[in-house]
């Protein structure tokens, strides 16, 4: 990870949060394939269209590692609600397809500024909805169904799973790689990690400044901490990297839901940063997360 850290050091590209959205989306999907594991070759490899709440067309991409029906996994991206996308994104979703036998179906939802808050909740919600009602057309079993993303992407599979129990679809597992959970940065963890690790303090309020009114941030729907009840919510599986500005408040999530009875299994993964799941080419600590969450949504459809 140090060895990570240095090369970005050298490499001097500008900041992320120094440049417009749209320059940081371009630098972000150049560098998102550098350190990431080859993507693996899959039967089964479509590009979706899914309406939003508007009518506006979403894309999405559903992988399987065969024809027939599988559980399916429905994936939101990292990036701060500001940059990532389906592309950066592509070899840790066939990975996961491939190591856990089930289907992913990865969605753009949109990004900040152009789309505020709370568009990017309410696109991952029709998602959601969608793969479910057309799960026989889509080759899908949404009898098996499990929500996941990484850091913002994680938030929105957070969300989604508490409005999936209040809507009464069942969830089998929220699979959550680093999710932001809070929307204030008021933890250890963000004085601690907050500066050239990556994900930095100015990141953070890059991101949020773009997507979100500070009036605005206590909203659960941003901040599932403050989620006023998360009783009778989907099991969850938490990978975190340990030198990360979110280690803390992912904890404190997870104590909320196991306060509240929900099945909650926690891995992490020592010395490495936010990130880290995309960078499995140098990091072993990447490639171990992919099989431990692989393996926990292969025992989640088994159940």
């Amino acid at each position: 990870m140090r060895s990570v850290l240095e090369r970005m050091a050298r490499a001097g590209h500008t900041p992320l949060h120094a440049l417009p959205p749209a320059e940081a989306r371009a630098a972000y999907a150049a560098g998102a394939g550098v350190l990431e594991i080859p993507a693996a070759v899959l039967p089964r490899v479509e590009d979706l269209v899914i309406p939003a709440r508007d009518g506006t067309p979403l894309h999405a991409r559903l992988y399987a590692p065969r024809t027939d029906p599988l559980p399916v996994l429905v994936y939101f991206h990292g990036g701060g609600f500001t940059i990532g996308s389906v592309t950066t994104h592509d070899a840790l979703c066939r990975t996961l397809s491939r190591q856990a036998g089930c289907a992913v179906v990865s969605v753009d939802y949109r990004l900040a500024p152009e789309h505020r808050f709370p568009t990017a909740v309410e696109d991952a919600w029709e998602a959601v909805r969608h793969v479910t009602r057309h799960a026989p057309e889509l080759g899908l079993d949404t009898h098996r169904l499990a929500l996941g993303g990484d850091s913002a992407g994680g938030t929105l599979a957070t969300v989604c799973a508490l409005l999936a129990r209040d809507a009464g679809i069942r969830v089998a597992l929220q699979l959550l790689f680093y999710p932001g959970c809070a929307g204030r940065q008021e933890t250890l963890s963000h004085q601690r990690y907050g500066a050239g690790l990556v994900l930095e303090q100015a990141h953070i309020e890059y991101f949020f400044g773009h997507y979100i009114a500070g009036t605005e941030r206590d909203d659960w729907r941003f901040s599932p901490l403050n989620a006023p009840d998360v009783e009778g919510v989907a099991p969850a599986w938490f990978g975190l990297a340990e030198c990360d500005p979110l280690f803390d408040d992912c904890l404190l999530y997870t104590d909320k839901l196991r306060a509240a009875g929900v099945p909650v299994a926690l891995e992490i993964y020592r010395g490495v940063t936010h990130e880290f799941i995309k960078m499995g080419r140098i990091l072993p600590e990447a490639k171990q997360a992919h099989a431990d969450a692989a393996a926990a949504l292969r025992e989640a459809f088994a159940a």
